[in-house]
């Protein structure tokens, strides 16, 4: 299978993703979801004319001049309106969030009083409607304040509760399975044996998916066998996962098992090979529903080939249509020579600037090296041949840090 364009990718990754349908899940577990209908507020906020401090709910026309006397004839608590009205020279003590009583239509505040058992002297003047909420501030019964589309945040479910709605009808999360294979792997706080590593790739895997607001299950680390690939493929099956990641053997070696083992299960397959520099040996296909992403084992490119194509799938499947990451232009920091047929995804520092940023690409771009990538502020992206360029031209790049 030839190799094909980083856009000729990602337009198959998307083509057969739609978003996944909707559920109605409770308050505390919407953060992050994205909406699937319009919501309408249940309730008007506030509901009726609200004391915005503590003080004297009274007739403005009263207290247009000052000092002046009025009777106090009761007092409204917050979540007990008062049940008659407000007269002529007439005040009642009240305190923030308070309903405004019938007659009044201001609110003195107490530190302009001086209260004396029943009266109680209005010090400096007032006019209508101080320091008073109106009924419907806030919004108003039946008014759309969130929309279908939009990724809930921690503000919009106070919003939401304040709406009153006890459940909000979000598209439901992709679930992801991830599993690694190589028998050279072994897990953090294990002392490698001769030949191994210790394996990193799905720490970060996880976390990128789970900060784009996937669920997700590690199946962990899978032997180099077809058995065991094959198993663990069965595994992610009954998830059911939605996208199935793995990560190493699906480059052409020998003990690179996992493009078989795929073949066997009778996956469609998209493609194999990818014209990108980190990440040539990226697959992708389907098993029915459930997609898969075969990214390469060399720590940096399973991370830029899931920032790539496993965040915009992630994205479509969760209803957004925020796909991608939007690029910006910058200044490079460093010559670079021309480019070869494969795009390239250099990692680079930024420093910022009062005339824009400026990208400085590390010396070393080898794509197991887990240091720089964790420095990196970016991606300085190079089209296929591209020239060499020189420190102070123009580029384009592309945040890790959304």
């Amino acid at each position: 299978m030839a190799l094909i364009s980083v856009a000729q990718a990602l337009e198959q990754v998307l083509a057969h993703a739609g978003p996944l349908p909707p559920d109605e899940v409770p308050l505390d577990k919407a953060n992050g979801s994205v909406l699937a209908y319009d919501l309408k507020a249940l309730r008007t906020q506030p509901p009726a004319d609200v004391s915005a401090m503590d003080g004297y709910a009274v007739r403005a026309a009263d207290v247009a001049k000052a000092p002046v006397r009025l009777k106090v004839i009761g007092e409204v608590p917050a979540g007990r309106p008062f049940e008659g009205s407000i007269g002529t020279g007439q005040a009642a003590r009240i305190f923030t969030g308070g309903f405004v009583p019938d007659g009044a239509d201001a609110v003195v505040i107490q530190e302009v009083t001086t209260r004396d058992g029943d009266s109680v002297e209005v010090q400096k003047p007032s006019s209508k409607g101080r320091n008073v909420r109106p009924k419907g501030l806030d919004f108003r019964e039946g008014e759309v304040l969130l929309t279908k589309g939009h990724r809930l945040t921690a503000r919009d479910l106070a919003l939401a509760a304040g709406m009153n709605h006890p459940l909000l009808p979000v598209y439901r999360r992709p679930k992801i399975a991830l599993f690694a294979t190589g028998d050279e792997l072994v897990p953090p706080g294990r002392e490698p044996g001769p030949g191994q590593i210790v394996y990193s790739n799905g720490f970060s895997l996880a976390a990128l998916a789970r900060e784009e607001g996937a669920d997700v299950a590690d199946l962990g680390l899978v032997n180099d066998t077809l058995e065991a690939t094959l198993t663990a493929i069965e595994d992610a099956r009954n998830v059911p996962a939605d996208i199935l990641v793995t990560t190493g053997g699906a480059s052409v070696g020998d003990y690179d098992l996992v493009h078989k083992a795929f073949g066997q299960k009778g996956m469609d397959l998209s493609f194999w090979r990818v014209a990108m520099r980190p990440g040539r040996p990226l697959m992708h296909g389907r098993l029915g529903a459930m997609h898969v992403l075969g990214l390469p084992g060399n720590p940096v490119s399973s991370y830029v080939c899931a920032f790539l194509f496993l965040v915009p799938l992630i994205r479509r499947m969760s209803g957004r249509t925020d796909l991608t990451m939007p690029t910006e232009a910058a200044v490079l920091g460093a010559d670079l020579p021309e480019n070869d047929e494969r795009a390239d995804y250099l990692r680079a520092t930024l420093k910022e600037t009062a005339d824009g940023p400026i990208a400085m690409p590390f010396p070393l771009q080898d794509s197991s090296m887990m240091a720089p990538l964790a420095k990196a502020d970016c991606l300085v992206i190079r089209e296929p041949y591209a020239p060499a360029a020189k420190a102070g031209s123009a580029c384009v790049m592309v945040r890790l840090d959304r």
